[in-house]
């Protein structure tokens, strides 16, 4: 807001000093008199019988003369004060006397002047500021204010978007399908008497494509696309957001068919019930209430198609949801492996890649990340193909843009002594070697120990083998003692234990109290879950279980469950990598030099050790 408000008052301050500068020019260009050189009256009399001066202009306080010219040189203008209370019939006999041509003249300023020097500077100032005003408002008057603020975009003003432009959202394609063709052919609905849903909300994490699949859907079907922000209608006038929802649905009366796209409908469309009632905002509910009114109202045979994207579907109010509104919901979810692998290859359509990239690779790499993160993420690795010089992004660009994306940046800066190099080595190397020792953990893709800008001194990245929707009891147990190989490696390898286990800590004991509290795997407590959802939501699901509804004696008995869970993972872990010590010692030592290691030089490792203990 500050830097907002900076901005208008730079831009007031340019269009005054302009104006000021007009009326300067003005002043001393127009309205003035050429510039008369200012002399003592004796001087002039002197003048006047010496027969130099050509014309007097006898004023009501000064005298102004004009020389005669001498050889090539322009007329001369000398100007004198007349003296007070003294006869001047001497000066005029003399100028008779001379020949002299002479006049009198009133000093009275004429009507064009007058207009020329107050009236003109006020007009231009006021020019000069309603301009301003116009700029920093954008157009936001009191004929303006209750206009519909949504951009139009029609097929021959943007580029057009098609479903072969989004990849990933398989499903929810499918599921629009059947509005685009609505869209082509209304007729043929019509017929049967069958309606099309007219209100279509896209639920989804923020990233996954919601805008861009409501763009494909009126790029599909050849319609004009309305696209505006929930907050777009709410001001701080009560009743401008309900007059915008009207002249919206007006506009697109006149142009129908048209999609219209609401995008973050929770701006506006909150729930008025539960305790959120207390905190009422009349603006807010009064652009709801013409939002419901104008989706139950508008003509039938007008061919309008509401679309809405939100990312919080349980707060909206119920009237939304109903039937004959927002009826039908499409799932915009995070891609799967198959999905990123797809929205890769949209996104790198442009991009030269070198032939060791594998988007399936980079897909796998990546569980979680939307669209919006693929695109940054093909976009980061141009960058950094670009940075080394290179024509084409390489594979190690790709890792470098994907390591930028979740752990940070690399610190040049900070330098470790060489125990805490050390000590970090021989952590990754605990958490690698837990790793390659269990059946149900993930492979091994890299090892570093390079500091990152988020925090993390050294990470073991773990490439999926395949994309998981459920996991069983020992994968879950194979995940805690790979997160407790790190501090047990410390344990063996240093004198003492730091504090950078902190985080897998955490982690273990998250997830042991998880598998006790919500997946009902403890043999003591039985298959019932303990504490209520701090906050659910529909998307991300909770995060943690902080309502209690169990008793004293059974939270005892959970925290002894967890207790025991995670001290048998930390044994399981201590007994391996006991057992393959020198591999680790192996495995630290190669770090301490490369600083890096990934697959194929780990597999060789491995190989060796395997091999060397055969013998």
């Amino acid at each position: 807001m500050q830097g907002v408000r900076k901005r208008q008052f730079t831009f007031s301050s340019v269009y005054l000093a302009v104006a000021l500068a007009f009326m300067f020019a003005l002043h001393f260009y127009v309205l003035n008199h050429p510039e008369a050189k200012s002399v003592p009256y004796s001087e002039l009399t002197a003048d006047v019988r010496e027969g130099k001066v050509a014309k007097v202009e006898i004023r009501s306080d000064s005298i102004m003369a004009e020389l005669k010219a001498e050889g090539k040189e322009k007329p001369k203008l000398v100007v004198a004060s007349r003296l007070p209370n003294v006869d001047e019939r001497d000066f005029v006999t003399e100028l008779e006397k001379q020949g002299v041509s002479f006049e009198g003249r009133i000093d009275k300023v004429p009507w064009w002047e007058q207009i020329l020097g107050w009236v003109l500077p006020l007009a231009l100032l006021a020019g000069f500021w309603g301009i301003a005003m116009r700029r920093m408002t954008k157009g936001v008057g009191p004929m303006t204010i209750g206009k519909s603020q949504a951009k139009i975009y029609d097929l021959d003003e943007s580029k057009r978007v098609t479903f072969a432009d989004v990849a990933g959202v398989d499903e929810a394609k499918a599921e629009l399908v059947e509005v685009v063709d609505f869209l082509k052919h209304p007729q043929k609905y019509r017929k049967l008497g069958a309606k099309i849903p007219r209100g279509v909300l896209l639920v989804g994490p923020p990233g996954t494509g919601k805008t861009l699949l409501a763009k494909a859907v009126a790029g599909e079907s050849g319609v004009p696309f309305f696209s505006l922000s929930g907050s777009d209608f709410v001001e701080m006038f009560v009743g401008v957001g309900a007059a915008r929802v009207r002249d919206l649905f007006q506009q697109a009366k006149e142009r129908s068919p048209v999609i219209i796209f609401i995008d973050e409908l929770d701006a506006i469309g909150r729930s008025r019930g539960g305790p959120r009632a207390f905190a009422t905002n009349d603006e807010r509910e009064q652009t709801l209430n013409q939002l419901l009114v104008q989706m139950d109202g508008f003509d039938a045979d007008a061919d309008i198609i509401i679309m809405a994207a939100t990312n919080r579907p349980e707060i909206l109010d119920k009237a939304l949801l109903r039937a004959g509104r927002f009826d039908r919901r499409v799932l915009v979810d995070a891609p799967g492996v198959a999905g990123r692998k797809a929205i890769l290859e949209v996104h790198s359509r442009k991009v030269k890649l070198d032939t060791d990239v594998s988007l399936e690779v980079v897909a796998r790499r990546t569980p979680g990340m939307v669209g919006a993160d693929l695109a940054s993420l093909v976009n980061e690795a141009a960058l950094a193909a670009a940075r080394r010089g290179s024509d084409t992004v390489s594979k190690a660009d790709f890792d470098e843009a994907i390591d930028r994306q979740q752990l940070g940046l690399i610190k040049r800066g900070r330098v470790m002594s060489d125990d805490e190099k050390r000590r970090v080595a021989y952590h990754e190397g605990g958490h690698a070697l837990a790793a390659l020792s269990l059946k149900h953990a993930d492979p091994v893709h890299r090892i570093t120990i390079i500091p990152r800008s988020i925090g993390a001194l050294g990470a073991t990245l773990q490439l999926p083998t395949e994309e998981r929707y459920l996991m069983t009891r020992e994968e879950l147990l194979d995940r805690i003692c790979v997160m407790l190989g790190g501090r047990v490696a410390e344990e063996l390898a240093c004198s003492d234990i730091s504090t950078g286990a902190q985080n897998d800590l955490e982690r273990a004991s998250e997830t042991a109290r998880q598998m006790i509290c919500r997946f009902g795997m403890s043999e003591a407590l039985g298959p019932v879950t303990y504490g209520a959802p701090s906050g659910p939501s529909f998307l991300e699901g909770p995060v943690s279980l902080v309502d209690r509804n169990f008793s004293e004696q059974t939270g005892q008995q959970i925290d002894a469950e967890v207790r025991k869970l995670v001290d048998e993972q930390h044994a399981r872990a201590t007994r391996i990598i006991s057992e393959r010590r020198p591999l680790l010692d192996a495995l630290v030592g190669r770090l301490l030099v490369e600083e890096t290691l990934d697959q194929p030089a780990l597999e060789d490792l491995v190989a060796a050790y395997t091999k060397k203990a055969a013998e």
